[in-house]
């Protein structure tokens, strides 16, 4: 891996949320290195935003230069926490997807809202990251391993569309998915921010 960005790096970015306390200088150098991992995969001059999924709270870290993001955002939506907020059993029931959407829709759409004051419009960004649950999702959408693995929009809604069905009562074995409420309240966020960011796809790449 890189060398670690020097202390005076970890200044806040200009249009930032805080990150939490616990941990939040690690994670801000950790998400740097995802940022600038992503950038190999990236044009010359492309934008491209490093997601971290966490488990209480993630963070995207969007520019277009190899070294350090142009802005941070640092949004209240987790594994853990999206899964412990709105979902009570193993699988979400039908209301529970419907209550979670729409909180998530507003946190996703504040996210966008101050996401678009640094992204040029009509620029292409190449959304990346390297969490395991992010692969999880990717497997079960049927995206083959790799150093680079391409979920598409449209590959991760046939895969919530599969998540709707076993919400609405077909045997979550039948769909391939687990019983998990970690997992649901991964591929409702992902799905959220990839419909609202917008992204196209994401790229899953692997650690170094």
């Amino acid at each position: 891996m890189s060398e670690s960005m020097p202390a005076q790096s970890l200044a806040p970015l200009p249009g930032a949320s805080a990150l939490p306390e616990d941990g939040g200088e690690a994670l801000l150098v950790d998400i740097a290195e995802v940022y600038r991992q992503a950038h190999a995969l990236a044009a010359p001059g492309q934008w491209v935003t490093a997601l971290h999924w966490g488990g209480e709270h993630s963070v995207l870290a969007t520019g277009p230069e190899p070294t350090w993001p142009s802005v941070m955002l640092t949004l209240a939506l987790g594994q853990q926490k999206t899964a412990r907020d709105f979902f009570r059993g193993a699988l979400p029931t039908p209301l529970e997807l419907e209550n979670a959407i729409a909180s998530v829709e507003d946190e996703v759409y504040a996210a966008h809202v101050r996401h678009r004051q640094w992204v040029p419009e009509g620029a292409t960004v190449l959304l990346c990251s390297l969490d395991p649950a992010l692969h999880e999702i990717a497997t079960l959408a049927g995206i083959a391993p790799g150093p680079a693995r391409v979920l598409s929009l449209e590959a991760m809604e046939r895969l919530f569309n599969r998540l709707a069905a076993v919400a609405q009562g077909r045997p979550a074995a039948h769909e391939g998915l687990p019983a998990s409420p970690a997992f649901a309240a991964s591929l409702l966020v992902l799905r959220e921010l990839m419909h609202h960011m917008p992204f196209a796809a994401i790229t899953l790449m692997e650690g170094r």
